[in-house]
């Protein structure tokens, strides 16, 4: 008995076993797993080994590069991460872009690979100047040419332009530290600080200084919260470092409570005495905290490829549908794409970030004159690893970035850039007809997305270049992160709100730079703009009868300074790089340059810092297209502001033709950003951007997306099928996603000071 009932068991559990196997290919069947490598046959053309003429450097090229400036033993440049600032140091080894006819000649007609080289930047400290070097060529012997005069008109750099390196950065966090011994006791009983327990947070006020060769920094402290920011305590301080002999460097000023102060003995004498107004330290909850104050409950909605991804990442390539682009992040001035062809044609041989920049207005000295200038610190950078489901889709595929700033060895940002097709949420175009001949066509927006964000001190940015299938490219950024603030004093609420006890969020702008070089059907084009007025015309059929109307307005611009439109004068609505070329309805094949921006007011030009930002004065300016004007702003536009190296607006001033010329755009973008209670514990990305659309204008024939495999129509009785309405037979393509589990490697690449 106990034999058959064994038997008996034995057949059941292979029974259930069966049928569990039946069930679960039955239901595989129904219900696919999408892998995330599965890519539908969709793309239109293949990746070119030809885009790696703009890739960024790798982790070998920065080593060989990094080996041979060490190897020479004339330079004497310092190994250690922590340079002194008496030391000399390699603070910057990054991609030398190809000068732009020999790239066209390699990838248009067969000519020779321009040579891979490297743009160096050493700081000298012992003997006191800056000086850039390129070197290559990265495949073969290496050797290197000093190009300082040939780049900025001159032999040798200032060495207080420099950007502050993390070994400068030890050297002031250390006089700091027996500054603050002095000063233990008022800085206890006001802020609470204990040493190596509680401590005070610096943030540096920009430009250091008021004229050029000066290197003062007004540092600003806060408590030790997450979210610093927007903690201040009302003490700050003036640090002299000019000197590359740190032994010299000295506390020039104290600002406590709204009270100055020449000497820490004069601070410390009436503080004793009870000759000032102090503040008096209480605890305070970090209102600046952005862990969740309720546990999450649930999850948003989340994509997924339902038959895999229509894109394809190769090296440095992106393919999608029609388009095709190389990228690269430059350290300095962070995402830039290249070659954007759309169906084959280049629309833009460059398309990149050049500035970010915020001035601020405050009555406290850290702030007062403050105007962050960030490609000089570094905005590709920060670019962090991207947080899976949150900065990115959580099926988005992500691309490792490798950089070399302020540091002895290149370092690798793991998921730093991501792609990923997303539909916007809105139909790109549609119509139901109502009338007459009734049915329904449309489609949805869906486009891709390459981005990367970057943490500068206090604010995020996140940059986005998006690619519709109309033909359209939209280069956008949003804010995001913290805002800057100061201690309430009197009279400060006339640059800004109270945003918490004791904190006022500051008034400030923020104004961003990008260059858009179109090659609108080859390099000789035009520009263009478009308007209307209304015209006073008789009725045809009643002459006696007026009516005004709209009328097209066109217009062609010949020179450089009347294509510099600048912010708050009129500008012509419609602005065009167009081709000699026609369609086919006699109009210049073009694209128009829509700005997206709600900014405030540029700088006076009147303001003796205003040339190193000069960009900012134009909505939009049009220049021919020089190797020597590469970029907008330089490494040294923050520190050295009053006599800036680059000057963008000497590129207008010499006024040249752009009549069939090869013309770069330079776009500005921006809000003004008047901080309020929202704002804390972390602005939202909600308002808080700009960028610029580039949009097909008589390009072509007709809108390109009509040729879209994502095109929709059905009529009455048409409903359910599927031959042009692939939403009716969805649940055929239903799949469960395959997710890639959840890694963060960020922190790996944050700046230490030790």
């Amino acid at each position: 008995m106990n034999s058959l009932l064994k038997y008996l068991l034995i057949l059941l559990g292979l029974i259930s076993v069966i049928i569990n196997i039946v069930l679960i290919c039955l239901n595989s069947n129904r219900l696919p797993k999408c892998m995330s490598q599965q890519r539908q046959e969709s793309l239109q053309v293949t990746h070119s080994d030809k885009s790696l003429v703009f890739a960024d450097l790798t982790a070998e090229e920065y080593k060989s590069v990094r080996d041979y400036m060490w190897a020479e033993e004339e330079l004497k440049i310092s190994h250690s991460l922590t340079a002194k600032t008496s030391e000399n140091f390699l603070f910057l080894i990054d991609l030398l872009l190809p000068r732009k006819a020999d790239v066209l000649r390699y990838l248009d007609s067969s000519g020779p690979k321009p040579a891979r080289e490297a743009s160096v930047v050493v700081f000298y400290g012992e003997h006191g100047y800056l000086k850039e070097y390129v070197v290559g060529p990265l495949s073969g012997r290496l050797q290197h040419r000093d190009v300082t005069q040939e780049k900025y008109n001159t032999s040798q750099l200032p060495f207080t332009a420099r950007t502050v390196t993390i070994g400068e950065y030890v050297q002031l966090f250390t006089l700091l530290n027996q500054v603050f011994k002095k000063l233990e006791k008022p800085l206890s009983e006001s802020f609470g600080y204990i040493p190596q327990k509680r401590q005070l947070l610096p943030f540096e006020g920009m430009p250091r200084g008021i004229k050029a060769g000066d290197r003062k920094t007004w540092i600003s402290f806060f408590r030790d919260y997450s979210g610093m920011y927007i903690h201040p305590v009302g003490f700050e301080m003036l640090i002299n470092h000019e000197s590359s002999n740190s032994s010299k460097w000295t506390v020039d000023r104290l600002l406590y409570n709204g009270q100055y102060f020449n000497t820490i003995n004069e601070f410390m004498s009436k503080y004793e005495a009870g000759g000032l107004k102090k503040i008096v330290y209480k605890e305070i909850p970090n209102h600046a905290s952005l862990k969740p104050r309720k546990k999450p409950s649930g999850l948003g909605p989340q994509q997924y490829y339902l038959k895999g991804k229509r894109f394809s990442v190769k090296n440095n390539q992106v393919i999608y549908l029609d388009w095709s682009f190389a990228f690269g992040l430059s350290s300095l001035t962070g995402m830039r794409v290249f070659d954007v062809r759309f169906k084959g044609e280049r629309i833009a041989y460059e398309l990149s970030v050049q500035e970010a920049m915020s001035v601020y207005g405050s009555v406290t000295p850290g702030m007062i004159l403050t105007k962050f200038l960030d490609s000089s610190i570094g905005i590709g950078r920060f670019a962090h690893e991207l947080v899976r489901g949150v900065d990115c889709p959580y099926a988005a595929t992500y691309v490792d970035t490798y950089r070399y700033i302020d540091t002895n060895v290149a370092q690798r940002f793991r998921n730093s850039i991501c792609v990923f097709e997303h539909d916007i949420g809105r139909p790109l175009r549609r119509h139901f007809s109502d009338f007459f001949h009734n049915g329904y066509g449309g489609m949805a927006n869906s486009a891709l997305v390459f981005r990367t964000i970057t943490a500068i001190g206090n604010y995020d940015y996140i940059w986005d270049f998006i690619f519709y299938q109309s033909g359209s490219v939209e280069a956008r950024v949003h804010a995001t992160g913290y805002i800057s603030s100061s201690f309430t004093d009197d009279g400060n609420l006339q640059y800004g709100h109270q945003v918490a006890k004791n904190v006022l969020g500051n008034i400030h702008t923020h104004f961003i730079n990008f260059k858009v070089d179109l090659d609108i059907v080859g390099v000789k084009n035009i520009f263009q703009t478009k308007d209307m007025v209304y015209k006073e015309v008789p009725l045809p059929w009643m002459p006696s009868e007026k009516a005004k109307i709209p009328q097209l307005v066109e217009k062609q611009i010949k020179t450089e300074q009347e294509a510099a439109m600048r912010h708050g004068a009129k500008t012509p609505r419609y602005l065009h790089i167009a081709s000699n070329q026609t369609n086919r309805w006699g109009h210049h094949r073009s694209y128009r340059l829509q700005v997206v921006s709600f900014a405030g007011d540029h700088l006076p030009e009147s303001e003796s810092t205003e040339r190193s930002m000069s960009w900012a004065r134009y909505k939009v300016a049009i220049t021919k297209h020089k190797d020597a004007e590469q970029t907008s702003s330089s490494l040294y536009s923050q520190n050295y502001m009053w006599s800036p190296f680059v000057d963008f607006s000497k590129y207008i001033e010499d006024n040249e033709t752009i009549v069939n010329e090869d013309l770069v755009a330079w776009v500005t973008a921006g809000f003004l950003h008047i901080p309020h209670a929202e704002d804390i514990p972390n602005t939202v990305t909600v308002g808080n951007g700009g960028g610029v659309i580039l949009r097909p204008h008589n390009y072509f024939n007709e809108d390109p997306s009509i040729n879209s495999p994502d095109g929709v129509y059905f009529g009455p009785g048409s409903e359910s099928d599927c031959q042009y309405n692939k939403m009716a037979c969805l649940e055929k393509d239903q799949c469960s996603s395959t997710l890639e589990p959840f890694t963060y490697h960020g922190f790996e690449g944050v700046m230490k000071f030790e």
